[in-house]
């Protein structure tokens, strides 16, 4: 019996009360989408407009932010306006820039993507309350946040970020899923090297 087979006649874990049970699905998740792709420019936008207190953005390069004049002047007004926002991508010259580089298939463009990034970020660097470091940590998933919204983007061996799912889960307190990434990100940044003119 193949796998495709095994599927139909096993749909779920004994007990588990189907695939997504309520029992089974944390209060804290909401909305999954299957690809980070799939998510329209204006939730990204409404996303951290609505951050009153603290912005945070973990990824490789998240270029596709970075070239959208829009939200980096949201950033910008945001951190002008007194709202911390702190930014973390990946060491350009750094070894699991690499490889997830050759992961993807993208090779040097992954640092290429980086460095693009930087240019267009580079210009918040001057904003009061805006803090850009780069970082040498192997990430296992893209984390961006606004207030106690977190987006979760996965890394996919092989598969680009843009491809790869990303679900929203909102921080309820210290000890639930959304404090796993909250940690996640507490020692990527401390670890991180503040970039060049950027505390």
């Amino acid at each position: 019996m193949d796998l495709r087979q095994r599927r139909h006649t096993q749909p779920h874990l004994p007990g588990a009360g189907g695939p997504l049970s309520v029992g089974s699905r944390p209060e804290e998740l909401g909305a999954v989408y299957p690809h980070r792709w799939a998510i329209p420019r204006a939730i990204w936008a409404r996303f951290f407009e609505s951050a009153n207190h603290e912005i945070w953005i973990l990824a490789y390069s998240a270029l596709f932010l970075a070239e959208d004049a829009g939200i980096v002047a949201t950033l910008a007004e945001k951190g002008r306006g007194g709202v911390p926002v702190r930014i973390a991508l990946g060491n350009p010259e750094g070894s699991p820039v690499a490889r997830r580089g050759d992961e993807e298939g993208i090779g040097a463009a992954m640092p290429a993507k980086i460095r693009n990034a930087l240019t267009l970020f580079r210009p918040l660097a001057a904003v009061s309350n805006v803090k850009i470091r780069l970082h040498d940590a192997v990430l296992y998933n893209s984390i961006y946040r606004a207030d106690e919204d977190l987006l979760v983007n996965q890394h996919v061996f092989g598969t680009p970020a843009a491809h790869a799912p990303v679900f929203s889960v909102r921080v309820a307190d210290g000890k639930g899923m959304a404090a796993t990434y909250v940690d996640s990100f507490d020692r990527v940044w401390a670890a991180a090297t503040p970039l060049e003119g950027c505390a």
